[in-house]
């Protein structure tokens, strides 16, 4: 059983979520729904659930300054949003959960599965990214992201990322000084998260980033010579979008 608290001004969003949660997530118990930054610092002092559910644009004191009131964080916490799209490559960016209003019930179940499966209380530096990220919302590109690995958290400035592969339901990260990372997430959840002018899916296993490209080989298809010396084939699929994006880099 998961015990959270419900945090958001508006009352129709409150009710949809308890009948979202009692709908399609019994395993769910909401302890009290809460329509103010104010009155949800009470109820996690009162009940110290395992789970916030949290409007980040409230009035008098939004969802981030509402964080900022514990001197730690010991529940986890899912944003829902109604940011558009550029600022929800920030919630991907820190790792963070977030839900999209209007709430889509199988974005609910999917969430509610993650965290059952890895219950972790986000980090400050994780909350500061997504500050970040969110005030950059328009910006092209954000400097890090944050990687899940086996043991936690990792961020790492996207510069320094040369390109990411597949490998079954974890994705190898390929670093600058030959640093490899094994990420705990598939790499189309990686190619969301970077989604943007510096990185291509130049195939169905390779996401590169477009600055470390040190050469294109023309051929069947051809490839691509990175710049830590990797050869990657560019799948027959992509290689018209990529070359009009090479061209254009």
């Amino acid at each position: 059983m998961i015990r959270c608290i419900l945090v958001d001004d508006e009352r129709n969003s409150l009710e949809m979520m308890e009948w979202l949660l009692k709908t399609y997530c019994p395993q769910v118990k909401i302890e009290a729904m809460c329509n103010d930054a104010m009155k949800g610092i009470a109820a996690i002092q009162q009940y110290q659930p395992d789970l916030v559910f949290l409007d980040i644009e409230m009035p008098h004191m939004n969802g981030f300054d509402m964080l900022e009131q514990f001197p730690r964080i010991n529940f986890d916490v899912v944003f829902c949003t109604a940011y558009d799209q550029f600022a929800i490559r920030a919630f991907k960016y820190s790792a963070l959960n977030y839900l999209l209003k209007p709430v889509d019930p199988d974005d609910l179940k999917e969430t509610i599965r993650r965290i059952e499966d890895r219950r972790t209380a986000p980090t400050r530096e994780q909350i500061e990214m997504l500050m970040q990220g969110i005030r950059q919302a328009q910006k092209p590109t954000i400097p890090r992201i944050a990687l899940t690995t086996s043991d936690g958290l990792l961020f790492v400035p996207t510069s320094d990322i040369i390109y990411c592969q597949a490998e079954s339901n974890y994705t190898i990260v390929m670093l600058v000084n030959n640093k490899k990372i094994v990420v705990s997430k598939v790499l189309k959840e990686i190619d969301e998260a970077l989604s943007g002018p510096d990185f291509f899916r130049i195939h169905n296993s390779y996401l590169v980033n477009m600055n470390h490209i040190h050469k294109y080989i023309r051929g069947e298809g051809g490839y691509v010579l990175m710049s830590d010396g990797a050869n990657i084939t560019i799948s027959r699929s992509r290689r018209q979008e990529f070359m009009e994006l090479f061209e254009r880099f």
